[in-house]
């Protein structure tokens, strides 16, 4: 380890067995290195994409769907409550008595924890929308699913990706317990801590931290990149409205 490193004592120890494989605590095996944690936090980026991905194919065309018929307010506000009230290590272990161990069991455990918030901000994001917008798209003669993909989604963007965030962030954070399930991430150093330790334990934590400050950074710059230009920078009621003259417009002139 480089005298900088030493110098930072344990976070330093914990930053070198990153890069650099080590025999483990119990010896036998080499620990750490870039193999190692980068095969760990390969298995945890796809624990997390599979998670969301099948949380936001439930949770998407609900909100979207609940919302257009401001229906279902109670339904949204129930499941984001539940789902943040079950531990989700409660679900891994509920579920490998019918699941088993492995990919799937953690996969649907997380799945259920993203749901909440994609739904919830969904919803509330397309009820949101201000109503002189939809009277106007139904004046210019847009069906519901035309009003929906064309001017609910596009308005409600912004509260989406900010479910979208959260529900990324947590699931970074919790896929740490699949190790429980048998899925091998970045927990493996966290739990096993008699084999990595103590310097393992903390540079899992590291790249942890380090995969959701980057998702968060990526995502709320795909949020600008997706939200439409007339609602940058313009908060609430006000963004939502300048979309109202744009839509007129196009109706008189149609």
């Amino acid at each position: 380890m480089s005298a900088p490193l030493a110098a930072l004592g344990l976070f330093g120890d914990a930053i070198d067995v990153i890069f650099h494989a080590r025999e483990g605590r119990a010896g036998g095996a080499q620990v750490g290195g870039l193999s190692d944690f980068g095969a760990m936090a390969w298995t945890h980026l796809k624990v997390v994409l599979a998670s969301v991905g099948l949380a936001s194919l439930i949770a998407l065309p609900l909100g979207l769907v609940l919302g257009h018929l401001r229906r279902g307010g109670l339904l949204a506000v129930t499941v984001s409550n539940v789902g943040r009230a079950v531990p989700s290590l409660a679900l891994i272990a509920v579920f490998i008595a019918f699941l088993g161990v492995g990919f799937g069991n953690v996969t649907l455990a997380l799945a259920l924890l993203a749901i909440p918030p994609i739904l919830t901000n969904t919803y509330v994001g397309v009820t949101q929308v201000d109503r002189d917008v939809i009277d106007a798209a139904k004046g210019q003669g847009l069906t519901g699913a035309q009003i929906v993909r064309e001017i609910e989604l596009p308005l409600a963007l912004p509260l989406i990706f900010g479910g979208l965030r959260t529900s990324v962030v947590n699931v970074i954070a919790t896929a740490t317990i699949a190790p429980v399930a048998g899925v091998v991430t970045l927990g493996d150093p966290i739990f096993s801590q008699a084999v990595y330790g103590d310097a393992g334990k903390l540079a899992a934590a590291i790249v942890v931290a380090l995969m959701a400050i980057v998702a968060e950074v990526g995502l709320g710059a795909a949020q600008r990149a997706v939200t439409p230009r007339p609602l940058r920078g313009t908060p609430g009621i006000t963004r939502r409205a300048r979309f109202l003259p744009t839509l007129r417009k196009g109706a008189a002139t149609s």
